[in-house]
């Protein structure tokens, strides 16, 4: 999609503004907000530029000066069910606490123009920042119109976030890489994985973990059994049951979220398979449907909740940076994952 220029829709940005003035976005919003500590000469220079550009200040950055509420936005398309309600969870609590408002947007488009239509919509609505959490956080068109329009926006769980935005994520490569040396230190060598979906950079930084600790182990991970998922329950029963018809199936699965080994433990229990006596099985994010299944995954832990909370408020963060000039130095958060061991995985049969 061919990004929209901002000078044809009339809407210039504070970064707009930084640019001919000559001097930093958070320059021009102490000059907005009558902050007193600028010079000038400074001060002259960033009037000139917003008279010149016709540029009106974001009214979030407006309504966080006047200590009035201000609505954050919530774009979200997630597949997984388990995953979007403790994103939910974690995003409406840090909401209450800060005193500003939550509103939800669902995007169905699948297309970059269905969703560049969608975030246009949105963005008409008055909100004053949005999160975004997988995987419309990697989708371009979403946050091309977000940047057009003028509005902050924060990603969660990119894998590879373009430079200066923000950003919440965990080292999803390290996850991947201690999940895979637990089955390998239980004794597997014929370890499957189901690889998330293509559209989202954690998936590949998962299955770099996966291999990197195979080679470690003296494994080669090309000649490892993996199969393309997407992140959904239905797209792990087609990869689990392609792992398990190999003339060679794995001994263990590492599926790239819960919904996936979920249903590989499903494809297992389908087949005559005991858990985790014949099959050892594995997932990612120990969402609520990680203790639905039995056995209990074993599971890594990804904080949903609190990066929901650590989203929020990096973008209230930037949206009032011109009360905490340290906040444009906040690009990026990365939260700490956990090992939850439980009883869907063990040794391998002799």
């Amino acid at each position: 999609m061919t990004k929209l220029n901002r000078r044809s829709r009339g809407i210039a940005t504070v970064q707009d503004v930084a640019r001919a003035a000559g001097v930093s976005a958070m320059t021009v919003s102490r000059v907005v907000n009558g902050a007193t500590n600028v010079r000038e000469s400074t001060r002259s220079a960033v009037r000139h530029a917003i008279e010149a550009l016709n540029y009106s200040p974001n009214s979030a950055a407006r309504s966080l000066a006047a200590g009035s509420a201000v609505q954050i936005g919530l774009l979200y398309s997630n597949p997984s069910a388990a995953y979007l309600s403790q994103f939910l969870i974690g995003a409406l609590a840090a909401a209450r606490r800060a005193g500003c408002h939550l509103v939800l947007e669902l995007c169905e488009g699948e297309t970059p123009a269905e969703q560049a239509e969608a975030t246009r919509q949105f963005a008409a609505t008055n909100v004053g920042g949005v999160i975004l959490p997988p995987p419309l956080s990697e989708s371009g068109a979403v946050r091309d119109e977000l940047e057009a329009a003028g509005i902050p926006w924060v990603s969660v769980a990119m894998g590879l976030p373009p430079e200066g935005c923000l950003n919440v994520r965990i080292d999803d490569f390290g996850a991947s890489e201690a999940m895979t040396r637990h089955l390998l230190d239980l004794g597997h060598r014929r370890i499957g994985f189901i690889r998330g979906n293509p559209n989202q950079s954690a998936s590949d930084e998962r299955f770099r973990g996966f291999a990197s600790a195979l080679d470690q182990a003296g494994i080669d991970p090309a000649a490892a059994p993996v199969e393309q998922g997407y992140f959904t329950f239905r797209s792990g029963i087609a990869a689990a049951e392609r792992l398990l018809e190999r003339p060679e199936p794995p001994t263990a699965i590492f599926a790239s979220n819960d919904d996936m080994a979920a249903a590989a433990v499903g494809v297992a229990h389908r087949k005559g398979l005991h858990v985790p006596q014949d099959l050892s099985v594995v997932g990612f994010d120990d969402t609520s449907l990680a203790t639905t299944v039995w056995p209990e995954l074993t599971t890594v832990r990804q904080p949903i909740a609190p990066m929901a909370v650590a989203a929020l408020n990096l973008l209230l963060a930037r949206i009032r940076a011109d009360r905490l000039p340290e906040a444009e130095a906040l690009q990026e958060q990365v939260l700490k994952h956990k090992l939850v061991v439980r009883g869907s995985s063990g040794p391998p049969l002799a």
